[in-house]
């Protein structure tokens, strides 16, 4: 399941497609923004109601691309419960690395991915394009960035 209809998730509805994925569970607070970017993708993107949002049983994936659950912003509304447990919990915010939703998820024995990954390498090609040199995200890159973001 998808949550969120920006850019992000457009970008995570094609990489799930491209990977084989024959159907995604797909939610937003607007459905209307949910309907139009799931029309771009075809069938195999299911719109759901925002109210839905916690019918994970079967799902292997949960994303969250809203700002839900950002520092400052109100937090991401959803219960695990239903979500097997060896399904994958990504949560694309990055600030806090440890979201609520990611929280969640690791204490119910889920593995989980944070946003930190996503944006570093969102910024290699920027980074590229101003100094000329192309970085490579490494483990010291990420624990250096954590750090600057105050988290461990």
């Amino acid at each position: 399941m998808v949550l969120g209809a920006g850019g992000a998730a457009r970008a995570i509805l094609h990489g799930l497609l491209e990977a084989g994925a024959s159907r995604v569970l797909f939610a937003n607070r607007t459905r209307n923004r949910a309907e139009s970017l799931a029309r771009a993708f075809g069938p195999a993107i299911e719109v759901i109601n925002w109210e839905d949002r916690n019918a994970l049983a079967g799902c292997g994936l949960l994303v969250n691309t809203t700002s839900l659950g950002m520092t400052g912003r109100e937090p991401l509304e959803i219960d695990l419960a239903a979500l097997p447990k060896d399904a994958v919990v990504a949560d694309i915010v990055y600030s806090p690395l440890e979201t609520n939703l990611l929280a969640a998820a690791r204490a119910r024995g889920i593995r989980v991915v944070d946003g930190l990954g996503m944006l570093l390498h969102q910024a290699i090609p920027s980074f590229e394009r101003w100094f000329g040199i192309r970085p490579e995200v490494t483990p010291e890159l990420r624990a250096h960035v954590a750090a600057s973001l105050g988290e461990n």
